[in-house]
């Protein structure tokens, strides 16, 4: 089976060959977010999790909520197992007190359509339907880099659709970007922020991979955080990805930005590793302290 690292590595060849240097925005300002506060929250990436046995979700779950975090994101295929029969599940997860973010849809490129860079609708409206009825607040897609400007037309016009469908069960959809989108020839990020239906696509913006693609994320989130409900933060050293605020990654600034910009939503820590290694609550626990730092209550 495919890694985590070989699955990245395949769906970037498409955009490696042009890498670009970093991006640069303009100071533009945009109506905030809505929301009460910023929440911080997990990504369950860096647990090992079988899908086949629920039970060791609700004990990832459970870290989580130790070490302090208020919510959650997992992906798709965690729970796909529950989507049958999810009543019982749905409790299990209400009663851990955490919020249930997102359900996320990360896919090898040969599960990708091929037309729009995106999940299948078959599969999202299955996942769709199955995170509405274990309690997720939002849908969460990750999409393979667009080579041509017809490929992003048509990946636009995917998002826009799976957006609708989405709403259409009372979950909104959000993009997650990887760096790819960064780094595209066809101007790909820009492209999605400015094209997409407001109405049907938000975005989780991934600060870590945008920052590892070149971007001043501060400048980005000052021009688009009117679209951003949520981040991942990342952090990285000498390349390679370590326990948040060990590395460069900007987190003060990112931090001050969104003080700033009077910003609310989410801030979710990722704290997975591309060669497959699940280091749960060595990385996932100073990862929160640094958090509660760079966002103090």
């Amino acid at each position: 089976m495919m890694t985590r690292r070989q699955l990245l590595e395949t769906l970037a060849a498409a955009a490696a060959s042009a890498r670009l240097a970093p991006v640069s925005f303009t100071d533009a300002w945009a109506e905030p977010a809505k929301g009460s506060s910023i929440k911080l929250g997990a990504q369950t990436n860096a647990w090992a999790i079988d899908p086949a046995h629920f039970d060791t979700f609700l004990g990832v779950l459970e870290q989580i909520r130790k070490i302090g975090y208020a919510g959650f994101e997992t992906g798709f295929l965690n729970l796909g197992q529950q989507f049958k029969s999810p009543e019982a599940a749905r409790v299990s997860i209400a009663n851990t007190g955490l919020t249930f973010f997102g359900i996320h849809i990360f896919l090898p490129p040969e599960r990708i359509d091929p037309a729009s860079k995106l999940p299948p609708a078959s599969l999202y409206e299955k996942v769709a339907r199955g995170g509405v009825a274990l309690g997720a607040q939002r849908l969460i897609f990750s999409g393979a880099p667009a080579a041509s400007t017809d490929d992003l037309k048509r990946k636009i016009a995917g998002l826009n659709a799976g957006g609708a469908f989405s709403k259409s069960l009372g979950l909104p959809l959000a993009y997650h970007n990887h760096w790819w989108e960064f780094q595209s020839k066809v101007g790909e990020i820009e492209a999605l922020y400015a094209e997409t239906d407001p109405a049907l696509v938000s975005f989780l913006l991934d600060a870590g991979h945008a920052y590892r693609g070149g971007a001043d994320v501060p400048a980005f989130l000052r021009e688009h955080y009117g679209r951003i409900v949520a981040l991942h933060l990342r952090d990285y050293h000498n390349g390679k990805q370590v326990p948040l605020g060990a590395g460069s990654f900007p987190l003060a600034e990112v931090a001050a930005t969104l003080k700033h910009l009077e910003w609310k939503g989410w801030v979710l820590n990722e704290e997975e590793r591309e060669d497959g290694t699940k280091l749960g609550l060595t990385v996932m626990e100073p990862a929160f302290e640094a958090l509660q730092k760079a966002f103090p209550a």
